[in-house]
């Protein structure tokens, strides 16, 4: 029989980016491989390289609609098809609000149920799957190849009429089945380099004077890779650091002790001791 998927895969728009969101070859073969082959993409990287951020990407670079599932530690895979409000029913049975004999009206469908029952398709963000238990990441392999479900209180069937374009974020913070792995297309997203954080930069600030983007792009790095630190600054934190400079009015940054709006940058205590130290006992940052 041939897949109701893959009718439309050929007039799919190619991913390359968005005028916010910058890519390199890589990251674009991987976010259209995975659309390609109809497969969850698994992205990982280190916390504030852009990996929630990509969905949001996909979904304006392709015209899609993008729904949104955030993993937690007590998350379920079921959770995501839908929920049976039991609590609510409870209680419009006790103070009358309501037509309780109506299963419906507590049947409240998920991300990944509403992606599903979708008449057009959509990006579904799987956001830090490795959050939630080992059992997970299978169970919602298990869904997404099935690409359907029975609600039971109801007993309705609800079926995806396309595939949605599934992208799947981890922190790295525990290790993933290989079965889960094994039907995944994978992309690292290494932290971006001097020359490609420029052009972020000029992104978010595209007035930001060269010579204070050179300073806070030395500062910066020397911050991030001279010290061991248990959270190095991300992406994330150096646009908002450069925010908070021009707001302020600085013009001039350097490293020293004093380096304005420090907090911004490290975020843990034992970092913000360990550059006070370093700085203190005058020793050089490694390069």
């Amino acid at each position: 029989m041939t897949s109701p998927f893959s009718s439309d895969v050929d007039s799919f728009r190619r991913f390359t980016g968005t005028d916010r969101y910058l890519t390199n070859e890589a990251l674009e073969s991987a976010v259209n491989c995975a659309i390609a082959l109809e497969r969850p993409l698994l992205v990982r990287g280190e916390p504030g390289t852009g990996k929630t951020l990509l969905a949001e990407a996909i979904a304006e670079g392709l015209g899609l609609e993008l729904l949104t599932w955030h993993v937690k530690s007590t998350t379920k895979a079921t959770e995501g098809l839908y929920v049976y409000d039991t609590v609510q029913r409870l209680y419009d049975s006790r103070f009358g609000d309501g037509d309780v004999r109506d299963i419906k009206r507590y049947i409240k469908l998920g991300a990944m149920g509403r992606a599903f029952s979708s008449e057009t398709r959509v990006v579904l963000l799987i956001d830090e799957v490795d959050k939630a238990d080992l059992e997970f990441p299978n169970d919602l392999l298990h869904e997404l190849d099935r690409m359907k479900f029975r609600i039971v209180e109801t007993g309705e069937d609800v079926a995806a009429k396309l595939r949605p374009v599934v992208i799947i974020t981890s922190n790295n913070e525990k290790e993933l089945p290989d079965a889960f792995l094994r039907r995944c297309v994978f992309h690292f997203i290494d932290f971006p380099d001097q020359e490609f954080m420029k052009r972020i930069v000029a992104v978010h600030h595209p007035e930001l004077d060269q010579a204070l983007q050179d300073q806070v792009l030395k500062v910066f790095y020397e911050v991030r890779d001279g010290l061991r630190l248990r959270k190095r600054p991300s992406t994330s934190e150096l646009i908002d650091w450069i925010a908070v400079l021009r707001r302020a009015g600085i013009q001039e940054v350097k490293l020293e002790k004093s380096l304005p709006f420090l907090g911004t940058l490290l975020k843990k205590e034992q970092d913000l001791a360990a550059f006070a130290d370093q700085l203190a006992g005058g020793k050089r940052y490694r390069s």
